[in-house]
């Protein structure tokens, strides 16, 4: 595991291998790679020729290092739980066999540790992260919440890549092959219609525009203006940054302070989602 980070999901995949050493003593098997079945509920559908090649020229120099992880089923095949880049690789290479711990695992557990798998190595693309997320919400009656507590997200991210699925499939397209990001993905989420969406993203690839253009470009559609910033002053000050953030931390989204002259001002607290405006009912009526 040497390379991963061990804070979020890097522990989640560390406690993957060691939980899965722990049930088998230890046990590391060398198995067939004919016997291998890839995962049902694997979430990524594309891979790297490019990565998969330079992968595999590592695996004949030294082997496969970190062993995958399988279930084996009642017919004696192994369904891959976690590795499938490596099992790739390691055919690309020519292996017959590779090595394996077996774990014991139900259709909800493959997903969810492909998912930590593939989240962890940042793997996945903005909309096979999404499919995932809402396969989990659909098929497991899983909440936003359960959702970011399994893959070591924040809600509020797992809410905002969930709404990546709504947009039109012309921008799915465009996102998906890579002509924009999912920054300028999410922006586009706030024009009204799927016509304005296309619109708007036709001008964005059309002129090149970053994250920032895109966003005074929507609001310009939307007839809106940048808050106004008190003269002399570029931003907060550092008392009412710290108030905004702490905010911000206490709604679990994005919070804006627009402070007046005399101590007055205003607050906006911004949602992106039914479900996301009742958590933060529920935080106020809390408190």
């Amino acid at each position: 595991m040497a390379g991963l980070k061990k804070s979020g999901l890097g522990r989640g995949l560390d406690a993957l291998f060691s939980d899965s050493l722990a049930e088998t003593n230890g046990t590391v098997n060398m198995v067939s790679v004919s016997s291998i079945i890839p995962n049902p509920r694997q979430p990524r559908s594309e891979f790297s020729e490019e990565e998969l090649s330079e992968l595999a020229e590592s695996i004949k120099e030294h082997g496969i290092i970190q062993p995958l992880i399988v279930n084996q089923n009642m017919d004696g095949d192994y369904i891959l739980i976690a590795g499938e880049r490596r099992l790739r690789a390691a055919q690309l290479a020519g292996l017959t066999e590779v090595p394996v711990i077996n774990r014991e695992a139900d259709d909800r557990e493959l997903l969810e540790l492909a998912l930590i798998e593939n989240i962890q190595r940042e793997d996945l693309s903005p909309l096979e992260t999404a499919e995932a997320y809402r396969y989990l919400e659909e098929n497991f009656n899983m909440t936003h919440e359960e959702i970011s507590r399994k893959v070591g997200k924040n809600r509020v991210s797992v809410t905002n890549t969930l709404r990546l699925l709504k947009l039109p499939d012309q921008i799915r397209k465009a996102l998906r092959d890579k002509k924009i990001s999912e920054g300028h993905a999410r922006v586009l989420l706030s024009l009204p219609n799927e016509q304005a969406q296309i619109a708007a993203l036709d001008h964005i690839i059309g002129n090149d525009l970053s994250v920032r253009n895109t966003e005074e470009y929507v609001r310009s559609l939307l007839g809106e203006r940048k808050p106004e910033q008190p003269k002399g002053k570029n931003s907060l000050s550092p008392e009412m940054k710290e108030i905004e953030d702490m905010l911000r931390q206490m709604m679990g989204t994005k919070v804006t302070l627009r402070p007046a002259k005399n101590g007055s001002g205003s607050i906006s607290i911004h949602y992106y989602s039914k479900e996301e405006l009742e958590s933060i009912i529920g935080k106020l009526g809390s408190r």
